[in-house]
């Protein structure tokens, strides 16, 4: 799979050989024109030998955390697999973090159908590493470059796996704001929260906004956009570590919304009412913060969240879903320099810890986002 500029390097070296073979000929000595056409056609046969090396993956199999079939968390085990094909727009990523999400034990569980259907069944749907290879169209990346992906629907592999091969349009260079392990964690919940926040609540800053289920792998991120607005930010969490997270990421206001006063403390917050709320949780507490919106306020959360909120009059309700590409990426780097992001990472797992990261997924009440090290 050579690159443009693998390609433009053996173009290169053709011309000095040309120079000296033609140097060489010049000299009037009997049987050395034979001798320069041998030694030009052998650098020809070996500049065509590594051109066909280099089109090669830089291995022809991998290691992966893949299931055989739906179930708990032990069904994810190591696999070697083989490295997944690069199409022309395709770019061959070397990972080095991947994210693990709700939405993977969902799948994991056979509770959620989307991407690839076929087992072995690798996991991830982001994460972030350095460049191995490109498609021959590609050309807005090149060999070890520092890229974060996000891939919702591919039916090639995930991204619990040392190399994933997505469309460069679902691929950005990473900030350099965030470490590899840090980007790792935020594509898709950088999206999520991002697109939230500006595409769908659309925050002005004279307005006050609670992000409730602020200390998740999405809220934690979203109270940080929201804040680079200028606009009132108030945010739940759980008391303990959950909230100092949250004061330690530069979010003051947070109460607990199970709490018996919880309400006086969002009035507290909040005198003149909110003007609108991120979802990222929901359940009957949501529902008692909802009831303090200003007429004409807005709801906004990602498709999933259970229970939905109720539907009333004088809300707007917005149920939604991220948006990958090129533009969104493009924004999300943009943000994150903005914010001055921190992300938040509950914990670091190694690939062949896969099973233990979904075991503590699923116990619930983690703070930021698990992370899988593939290397």
């Amino acid at each position: 799979m050579a690159t443009k500029n693998k390609k433009g390097r053996a173009k290169a070296s053709k011309k000095p050989a040309s120079k000296a073979s033609k140097k060489r000929v010049s000299k009037p000595s009997t049987g050395k024109r034979k001798s320069a056409r041998k030694t030009k056609a052998t650098s020809a046969r070996k500049r065509k030998q590594s051109s066909v090396r280099a089109k090669k993956a830089p291995v022809a199999t991998m290691k992966a955390a893949a299931m055989d079939r739906y179930g708990p968390p032990d069904v994810l085990t190591i696999h070697t697999i083989p490295v997944p094909k690069m199409g022309p727009k395709d770019v061959l990523i070397s990972l080095l973090a991947a994210g693990v999400g709700i939405w993977d034990a969902q799948i994991r569980k056979g509770e959620y159908s989307v991407g690839g259907k076929r087992f072995p069944r690798v996991l991830g749907s982001d994460g972030a590493g350095i460049v191995a290879d490109v498609g021959k169209g590609v050309r807005r990346f090149k060999e070890g470059d520092r890229v974060w992906a996000y891939d919702w629907e591919s039916t090639k592999t995930g991204f619990y796996a040392e190399y994933v091969a997505p469309n460069e349009k679902n691929v950005a260079h990473a900030p350099d704001e965030l470490t590899l392990i840090e980007a790792g964690a935020a594509a898709v919940t950088g999206m999520t929260a991002l697109q939230g926040v500006d595409d769908h609540v659309k925050l002005d800053r004279s307005e006050t906004i609670l992000v409730f289920g602020a200390t998740g792998a999405v809220g934690s991120l979203a109270v940080q956009f929201a804040k680079r607005t200028g606009a009132h930010v108030v945010a739940t969490a759980s008391p303990g570590r959950a909230q100092s997270t949250l004061h330690e990421i530069g979010i003051e206001q947070v109460f607990d919304s199970r709490s018996a006063d919880a309400l006086d403390r969002l009035r507290s917050f909040a005198p003149g009412g909110l003007n609108a709320i991120l979802a990222f949780a929901g359940g009957e507490d949501l529902e008692k913060c909802i009831d303090q919106l200003v007429p004409d306020g807005r709801v906004a959360y990602p498709n999933g969240i259970e229970p939905e909120p109720r539907k009333r009059p004088k809300v707007r309700m917005i149920p939604y879903d991220a948006v990958g590409g090129r533009a969104s990426f493009d924004r999300l780097n943009r943000a994150v320099a903005e914010a001055r992001l921190k992300v938040v990472i509950e914990k670091v797992y190694k690939l062949d810890q896969a099973a233990e990261a979904h075991a503590r997924l699923e116990q619930g009440h983690v703070v930021g986002r698990i992370v899988l090290q593939i290397r």
